[in-house]
């Protein structure tokens, strides 16, 4: 799987955070809709957005959901926080933080939505125990991710593949290695985006009884 570092994503998304709504925005859009719909009929009591990037999905939660988004990205924080601010009796707390190394309580979260993050994680592995640590037992893991195999897009992951350093995400990410093998149940799998660009996933997280 190519390389990744944690410098290397911070300085990708310094660049694309003046532009990031205008050119993922529209692209990315009907995963992102999908997902904050999910996480709505969920009706979570406490929410986790995991790289909530500009905030775009934050107008879309329920409104009486206490909403926790954290970033690597102090820039696209800084968006974030003036669509916060424009949502008045809204509870929403953002924080740059480490997807890797989450500053929260075991079992804190009864969902945590991961929108095109797993990928741009340098750890995968470390990110889903962090992820499955925060949240409840039996609680939900709602994510939205490019995998890589589409026939459609299969030229086009080969040929960005060496470049994932320098683009800050891994074109190439198999979804048998990074989902069905981690000890959670997918509910649902769902393609989305333009030509089955990504997938929707709604996982129930399940832990051993302590």
């Amino acid at each position: 799987m190519p390389d990744i570092q944690s410098q290397d994503v911070v300085s990708s998304y310094r660049r694309y955070a003046p532009f990031y709504d205008t050119m993922f925005g529209a692209v990315l859009g009907p995963g992102r809709r999908k997902l904050t719909e999910t996480v709505t009929a969920l009706a979570p009591r406490r929410l986790l957005e995991v790289g909530v990037g500009t905030g775009l999905a934050l107008p879309e939660y329920p409104a009486d959901t206490d909403v926790t988004g954290i970033d690597l990205s102090s820039d696209m924080l800084a968006i974030a926080r003036k669509r916060a601010d424009a949502l008045p009796g809204r509870r929403i707390r953002l924080m740059e933080m480490d997807a890797e190394d989450l500053q929260f309580d075991d079992d804190n979260f009864d969902c945590v939505a991961v929108p095109y993050v797993l990928s741009v994680t340098p750890n995968p592995d470390v990110f889903v125990a962090e992820l499955r640590r925060v949240c409840t037992p039996g609680g939900h893991i709602v994510l939205v991710n490019h995998f890589s195999g589409s026939h459609i897009w299969l030229t086009l992951e080969k040929l960005v593949s060496p470049l994932a350093g320098r683009i800050g995400f891994r074109s190439e990410f198999s979804y048998e290695e990074n989902i069905l093998r981690h000890p959670w149940t997918v509910l649902e799998c769902t393609t989305v985006n333009l030509f089955g660009l990504s997938k929707l996933l709604v996982i129930r997280n399940e832990k051993p009884a302590r």
